[in-house]
């Protein structure tokens, strides 16, 4: 089952994402993340998170942000984080979350969608060109900067 979350859900939301990260040896900051999902919750015109359930327990979730961009001229989305936990995995759990997040794309008219992937996770860059995502060949890279607190 795949529903939009809502607060009562971002404990779950944050459990995850801390397994999520551990598996890049990331260290996760708890309310950082906490108040990330808050806030995106609070203003749902800037995305949605998406939840699946496996039985009764949280099986993984997806997160759209919203932006305008000036190369497509409209509104876009990307593709923040795609989680589906370890005992979840290949059963089509991601698959299901990307396909209500597309449909959330398309409620929105989105002009285009995007998702940074490691050059090595041969196992998303499949599910994301099943629903057609394409690397870029003009040679972009994503370059960040944090602008407030540590990066």
């Amino acid at each position: 089952m795949i529903r939009q979350a809502t607060r009562e859900d971002v404990p779950a939301l944050v459990e995850m994402m801390d397994e999520f990260y551990a598996e890049s040896n990331y260290s996760l900051d708890h309310d950082a993340a906490t108040t990330s999902f808050n806030s995106l919750l609070a203003h749902p015109d800037f995305g949605s998170i998406y939840i699946v359930n496996d039985g009764l327990v949280e099986a993984g979730y997806v997160i759209l942000t919203v932006c305008f961009s000036m190369e497509f001229g409209a509104f876009d989305g990307h593709i923040d984080d795609l989680y589906v936990r370890p005992a979840a995995r290949r059963k089509g759990f991601g698959r299901d979350l990307l396909h209500a997040l597309m449909a959330d794309c398309e409620d929105r008219k989105l002009s285009a969608l995007s998702v940074e992937v490691a050059p090595d996770n041969v196992a998303a860059k499949t599910l994301y060109r099943q629903i057609g995502l394409q690397s870029r060949t003009d040679e972009r890279h994503v370059m960040t900067a944090g602008l407030t607190g540590d990066f």
